[in-house]
């Protein structure tokens, strides 16, 4: 198959992205995963062009990488002075780089009102600085700004600047859609018109200011392009850059080119959730092929026929890119659900047994539950209807304080707990910042001796739903927690006219759901 070379610009022009700042820690960590999954090339950043990215690129000499070659960015050199003169083209070769993308003008408004010089001086700009960079051994990828924009108002001076680049002796020529402006059959057909004229690899930079930048970038290798820029998550200035995990599969599994290996794929939902963690942005669950939802199916109908055969609904095995199928219940869900999840949790479950869930799950999901977002409760109400969940303590009641003992002071809530588990009756007092948070803690300091799993388990989500809006403050109330223990997350629901009561459903299936998906039984020291 015919390779396509994959350039990563997360680190530089994802950053350039609303509420994204990485610390130089985060763009190591990233480099390394980028570096695993096979990215041959990773931008690093523009040297000299602030403290933290002097510092990535000094320690960024030190890691042990595979494969990834750590690029610079840099513009070509100000106008009507020598490249040697230029402190940015010189801070890229102290930087020790092997590999730079320089960026110039292709588009003449920009030239004019942006540079504020000559046509001809940019052509020289563009053809010394990337003549410079080669001279002191560096491989050169000229990123063209603007080119699209540029061609279409003037094609014959944005030509002029490829061929400028060309003579300075740029290794791949990037066509770049800056503004994000262009769609997929005018980015096809300009650089179909640019490779019969220009007798150098070609790349793409796109930009998803029109919802289109995957697609453009599609089109760009349908028509010979080989060198792809793009981000993780499609991160970047505005509407982002053209994004890299849906790029790269479909290049790979719909387009028969290569970008990585097929184990390297497989990381690529988890390249997506980190990258996404450091920048502590939330993940998009419809998020093409990384998403959470993405391989989730809800209709009875949808699942009967997955079950059977699951190219029915998935367009690829989610195993391709490292996801997991999901089915999800709900109101919606029909027998093939519930079998499903059976067999996901390997429990034998009979044709009436299967009816009666369903029938519950409904009634449930009428009175406010939802157990889309909360599959740990779903478990325990299964195992509880087959006779096999065995309840890790017994209640016996709680009592809760709450005192505010200045006008402008923060309230105190104190919680008081009684449980039994077996012989010993465990009561315990804590206090917390709220009425939950009062609650969990006296819950656990109840029970973290008796299960020690449960100093592993910790609350990571706490939400709060108002069912029915128009009772008021009288409303009934959906809460969901999610939870982790290090190795998984599962999550949990409440519904309850008392947000109190509502929490502390919740709370007791997360608990109940991570000590018994620890293996602990009940009284276990």
């Amino acid at each position: 198959m015919t390779e396509v070379v994959l350039y990563d610009t997360t680190l530089r022009d994802g950053t350039q992205g609303e509420g994204i700042s990485f610390s130089v820690e985060d763009k190591l960590k990233i480099v390394r995963r980028l570096d695993r999954l096979g990215i041959p090339y990773v931008e690093g950043g523009w040297p000299g062009s602030n403290p933290k990215d002097m510092e990535f690129f000094q320690r960024v000499k030190d890691l042990p990488l595979r494969q990834a070659k750590v690029t610079a960015f840099c513009s070509t050199r100000r106008a009507n002075i020598t490249p040697a003169e230029d402190r940015n083209l010189q801070a890229v070769i102290e930087s020790g780089v092997k590999t730079c993308a320089l960026f110039g003008k292709s588009w003449d408004f920009h030239v004019s009102n942006a540079l504020c010089t000559t046509l001809e001086e940019n052509l020289k700009m563009i053809e010394e600085s990337v003549a410079y960079l080669k001279a002191q051994g560096l491989e050169v990828f000229y990123d063209a700004e603007h080119f699209f924009d540029g061609y279409t108002h003037n094609p014959e001076y944005a030509l002029a600047t490829l061929q400028a680049a060309s003579r300075g002796g740029a290794d791949v020529l990037v066509l770049c859609d800056t503004n994000g402006g262009r769609l997929p059959h005018e980015v096809a057909q300009i650089v179909g018109e640019i490779k019969s004229k220009i007798n150098k690899p070609l790349g793409i930079h796109a930009h998803n200011d029109s919802g289109v930048a995957v697609a453009n970038t599609l089109a760009a290798v349908r028509e010979g392009v080989r060198h792809v820029q793009g981000t993780i998550n499609g991160y970047g200035e505005r509407a982002g850059n053209a994004d890299l995990c849906s790029i790269i599969p479909n290049l790979q599994l719909k387009m028969g080119f290569t970008c990585v290996s097929d184990e390297e794929l497989r990381q690529l939902t988890g390249v997506a959730r980190y990258v996404s963690e450091l920048a502590n942005l939330s993940l998009p669950w419809n998020q093409p092929f990384v998403g959470k939802s993405v391989f989730a199916h809800k209709g009875g109908i949808h699942v009967s026929a997955l079950m059977r055969h699951p190219e029915t609904y998935e367009h690829i095995k989610p195993e391709q890119v490292g996801n997991r199928r999901r089915v999800l219940i709900s109101e919606l869900s029909g027998g093939s659900n519930v079998l499903y999840k059976s067999q996901e949790y390997d429990l034998d479950i009979d044709e009436l047994g299967m009816r009666r869930i369903v029938e519950t799950i409904k009634d449930l999901e009428y009175q406010g539950y939802s157990f889309e977002g909360a599959e740990g409760s779903f478990e325990l109400m299964l195992r509880k209807s087959l006779g096999l969940h065995e309840k890790f303590f017994d209640f016996e009641g709680f009592r809760l304080i709450i005192e505010k003992k200045e006008a402008n002071g923060e309230p105190v809530a104190e919680a008081s707990i009684k449980l039994r588990v077996q012989d010993r009756v465990l009561h315990t007092v804590a206090e917390g910042n709220g009425p939950v948070n009062a609650l969990d803690k006296a819950l656990r300091k109840a029970l973290e001796e008796v299960y020690p799993h449960l100093r592993d388990i910790h609350l990571t989500d706490y939400r709060v739903r108002v069912i029915n809006e128009k009772a008021g403050t009288g409303a009934k109330v959906r809460v969901l927690i999610e939870s982790q223990d290090g190795r998984s997350s599962w999550g949990s629901v409440g519904v309850s006219t008392n947000i109190i009561e509502a929490s502390w459903q919740a709370l007791v299936d997360s608990i109940e759901y991570g000590l018994a998906r620890a293996g602990q039984t009940r009284g276990e020291a």
